[in-house]
């Protein structure tokens, strides 16, 4: 099967989504279906075009940015030429261009899968509120144009002012998961890189330094954390630093993290092996997301592959992977005295949170993924064998 993956940002741009689209291109292309990948050239000494471990690649200019959106005049040539290569068409949204790709789809008698990853919330201000409205009507068009919309979770697509309009074409699918196997030699080399000790209670964090993530929230509560347990530390991985369309937020919150000093360590973006280095030495995850665009959070299923319980925001999607495993907490957004309570009810009985992940994890492994979605693309053929 030939298969269009489009999406405004991939590889080696560090999010969530396109960690969650590498991994299921990376499991079909193992699969034996060629995949393309259409994205942007967001940064100048980015090819053009490449292929990447069997996944083709091509990168449109980026002419110029709105908010975190990008405008590409060209897409349009570029996904003309290769919807026509293609079988079937899969749009990630977020994305502004995915509204066209989705009608020149069509136009051409290509299916169209849609795998929806969260509701748009820009920072206030005249540009952000027409940036959000356009986004708006495009992905009501994207939408329309969809034989199948995919989310992480019923959860989310129910509270979704968007999805709430499509459920009729709503599948849920849980994200791609993986974490490498590491040895004592890795584990033992990480600690020592960043300084870990024998007592000291890691509480860690995955993500994007972004508005959306909550990492305020986590800097407000660490005080009441360490009244606990003194020599407790965070550990923040992935990017911290230039972070696209988030340099306002990240100033407001360094002025916080810096009175923590030692007890807040950045670890910047991490290979698979340090990632997985980095769950096997945390005591707990946090996920204190503040609003729907987070959805999910696959990060929370990977720590909990690793033995590690988590306390998430209860927000829609977010709170799915405790509540099927019982591994962690849930508490309200934007709550930093209930997000230190839970951090410390956990690090004072860690074996009360362990809960049951297996059978989470298993479903969430990219393969698994993969065929769901090979089973999605069959059906929308035509072909549901």
């Amino acid at each position: 099967m030939r298969i269009l993956t489009a999406l405004t940002y991939y590889r080696p741009h560090y999010s969530g989504l396109t960690i969650y689209t590498e991994r299921v291109a990376r499991a079909l292309v193992n699969g034996g279906h060629q995949v393309t990948i259409l994205t942007s050239r967001f940064a100048d000494d980015l090819s053009v075009r490449e292929n990447v471990e069997g996944i083709e690649i091509y990168r449109p200019k980026v002419w110029f940015h709105v908010s975190k959106g990008v405008i590409m005049p060209t897409m349009p040539v570029w996904a003309r030429k290769l919807i026509q290569q293609a079988d079937v068409v899969h749009l990630h949204v977020p994305q502004f261009d995915a509204w066209h790709i989705g009608l020149l789809s069509r136009l051409s008698g290509k299916p169209v899968i849609l795998t929806y990853h969260c509701d748009l919330q820009l920072p206030t201000g005249p540009v952000h509120y027409i940036a959000n409205h356009v986004s708006d009507v495009a992905n009501y068009i994207t939408a329309r144009t969809a034989n199948v919309i995919v989310h992480n979770t019923l959860d989310y697509a129910k509270n979704s002012p968007f999805l709430r309009k499509f459920l009729n074409k709503v599948q849920p699918v849980f994200p791609p998961v993986e974490v490498e196997a590491v040895d004592h030699a890795d584990l033992l080399n990480f600690q020592q890189k960043y300084s870990i000790t024998t007592g000291q209670k890691i509480i860690g964090m995955a993500a994007r330094l972004a508005s959306e993530k909550g990492v305020e929230y986590l800097a407000q509560a660490f005080p009441l954390v360490l009244k606990e347990f003194p020599e407790a530390r965070v550990l923040f991985v992935g990017p911290y630093q230039n972070v696209i369309g988030e340099e306002d937020y990240a100033r407001r919150v360094f002025s916080l993290i810096e009175s923590l000093g030692k007890h807040w360590t950045f670890l910047g973006t991490a290979t698979p092996k340090e990632m997985a280095a980095f769950y096997r030495s945390c005591d707990l995850l946090v996920l204190p997301s503040i609003n729907s665009t987070e959805s999910y959070g696959m990060v929370q299923v990977e720590a909990m592959a690793c033995g590690v319980p988590v306390v998430a925001s209860d927000l829609p999607g977010v709170r799915v992977p405790i509540i099927e495993t019982g591994a962690g907490l849930i508490v309200p957004p934007a709550d930093a005295e209930s997000l230190a309570k839970a951090i410390v009810a956990i690090l004072k009985d860690p074996l009360n949170f362990q809960g049951r992940s297996e059978e989470l994890v298993q479903q969430s492994t990219p393969e698994n993924v993969a065929e769901v979605y090979e089973r999605i693309f069959k059906a929308a053929l035509g072909n549901p064998s």
